[in-house]
């Protein structure tokens, strides 16, 4: 088709008007090929991008793209419209809490400067100062010739050295070891850049030497303080954000798992992400455990497990803990040639059914709609920003769907204001309405298949999505794990990678450590100090936890339990 036939069609398609057409038949007739349109027209631009990826592959030798998402995939959807000004808050609600940025800076030293005299004229007189503030930094090095007194006793037979000041190991002191924690992982600086700059100051340190301090340095004592940030944000309220995003150790496919509350931020670099995992995460990497109990068989029947396999299930006794070896050996003698899938199901029916049985575990997971959260929490609850993104992807090559879209949109947030305006001062009465609400906007039919084959996939997840009326105090969006998830994605593509198990776990001890310090207003680079150099004068972060949960209920409407 030329480029003349293609502008036509375009001016016809900008051009419809469906309530224009008297003809019923025709109507409808028209409605189908527009929607038909719409739909050859989103696999076109999929193939577009595909080939074009392709070629890029080529080019480049045909080398793979890192274990990064498939930029075809990327490039196939459409640029979306941000949905900032839809949800935004009101001018003066975004104001409140903004202080004078003078207030915020620390004066080290004061100087008076002094005019002369002389220059001035004769009448001339003193009214007082006129204060400026300037911030400046000073770098530069501290290196220390420590002369250790040194002594001998024959009786004993032994040399007697001075010992080194609190904090001073091998030979680099605290202040330098902290920096290169902060460089790292706040400033997401890699190791030879950090050699780079040290050098430039004055400090002769190798890559090699960095790479030890922050893989191998005090990372036993980092590592401790991270499981009991863990521990304090899970007991510091019955839900939880999480999600997930890509990461790789040693050029290998992982997963980091982010695991949040408002007091907190953890990370975890796992091998999969299937339920089990999320269940090792939220039970903190303990030996699993599995239980067999009517909530299990009720899962195996959710899993769509055969009769037959859960009659023998259900010949197994109810309401002990076994270890995953105890488990397949008790399956492996009560059902015969029991298969790879049913086998799968089954354990992570138990491993549910035993997470739910423990004292303490989450009561909400609020998270996108990925089926790896789902069942592992007695309740979920769905984001809302992460539903609007659907509708921002839709990208009709016909005008009124367009409009239609428009307004589609405008209708769904303006209701996710209501539901915000809810969370301030919650009612009974005002739960219905929103609820009735909810009935009636996603009942919309438009006529834009695509728009309302969305539409009818978010009334699916009424429940999850209107979880905030039962809990309004969980917000309605998983934005702070979706920012927790950005420090790994900013990490990752500037260093890439770690290049062993134990840079993984040092990424996700020192990214625990920073986000959770954000949260908690907390100086990054003192509270690193603090420890580095042994004083320890610093409450811990996860001691801050429980002090923030004590004096902050999380968890209202589950009575604080």
């Amino acid at each position: 088709m030329s480029g003349s036939q293609l502008s036509g069609v375009d001016q016809i398609l900008q051009n419809v008007d469906l309530a224009s057409i008297q003809d019923e038949r025709a109507r409808k007739c028209i409605g189908l090929l527009l929607n038909l349109v719409e739909s050859l027209t989103a696999d076109l631009r999929k193939a577009q991008a595909e080939i074009l990826y392709l070629r890029q592959q080529l080019r480049r030798g045909g080398k793979g793209g890192g274990g990064q998402a498939d930029p075809s995939k990327e490039a196939s959807r459409p640029t979306p419209r941000s949905s900032e000004k839809q949800r935004a808050e009101s001018p003066e609600a975004s104001k409140r809490g903004k202080g004078s940025k003078l207030e915020r800076i620390r004066i080290d030293r004061e100087q008076v400067l002094k005019l002369d005299r002389a220059t001035l004229p004769s009448d001339a007189e003193f009214k007082g100062y006129e204060d400026v503030v300037v911030q400046d930094l000073c770098i530069r090095t501290d290196n220390v010739r420590f002369r250790k007194e040194k002594y001998y006793a024959a009786s004993s037979g032994k040399t007697y050295l001075a010992p080194l000041p609190q904090g001073y190991a091998g030979e680099f002191g605290p202040n330098l070891k902290s920096l290169c924690l902060l460089f790292a992982h706040l400033c997401n600086m890699t190791e030879p850049k950090i050699a780079d700059l040290l050098e430039n100051v004055g400090i002769l340190i190798s890559d090699g030497q960095i790479s030890k301090l922050l893989t191998s340095t005090l990372q036993e004592q980092f590592q401790q303080e991270k499981e009991a940030i863990v521990e304090a944000g899970l007991n510091s309220s019955r839900w939880q954000h999480i999600d997930d995003t890509g990461t790789r150790v040693d050029g290998e496919n992982r997963h980091c798992q982010i695991l949040c509350n408002p007091l907190y931020t953890a990370y975890f670099t796992t091998a999969r992400k299937d339920r089990l995992t999320i269940l090792d995460v939220l039970r903190q990497g303990r030996e699993r455990i599995f239980r067999i109990n009517e909530e299990a068989l009720g899962l195996l029947g959710q899993f769509g497990v055969s009769q037959r396999v859960q009659q023998g299930v259900r010949q197994l006794p109810f309401h002990q803990d076994w270890s995953e070896s105890e488990l397949n050996r008790r399956l492996a003698d009560q059902i015969a040639d029991l298969g790879g899938v049913a086998h799968e199901r089954i354990v992570e029916a138990a491993a549910i059914a035993a997470y739910h049985a423990e004292a303490g575990h989450i009561r909400l997971l609020l998270c996108d709609d990925a089926k790896q959260f789902k069942l592992v929490a007695d309740e979920l609850a769905l984001c809302w920003i992460h539903d609007g993104r659907h509708y921002q992807t839709l990208d009709p090559c016909v005008a009124q769907h367009g409009q239609w879209l428009d307004q589609f949109q405008k209708r769904y947030w303006n209701y996710y204001k209501e539901l915000r305006t809810y969370r301030q001062d919650p009612t009974p009465q005002q739960a219905t309405q929103l609820r009735d609400q909810f009935d009636e906007l996603f009942s919309t039919v438009t006529r834009y298949e695509a728009l309302d084959q969305r539409i009818a996939k978010t009334k699916a997840n009424k429940v999850y999505l209107l979880m905030v009326l039962d809990h309004p105090e969980i917000p309605l969006h998983n934005n702070t794990a979706e920012l927790g998830a950005r420090t790994r994605v900013r990490k990752r593509v500037v260093s890439y990678g770690p290049r062993s198990e134990q840079g993984a776990k040092a990424w996700d001890t020192m990214e625990t450590l920073l986000g959770t310090a954000k949260k908690l207003g907390v100086n990054f680079f003192h509270y690193i100090r603090d420890r580095v150099s042994g004083a320890k004068k610093m409450m811990s972060l996860a001691e801050l936890i429980n002090q923030r949960a004590r004096t902050f209920d999380l968890s209202p409407s589950w009575g604080g339990k």
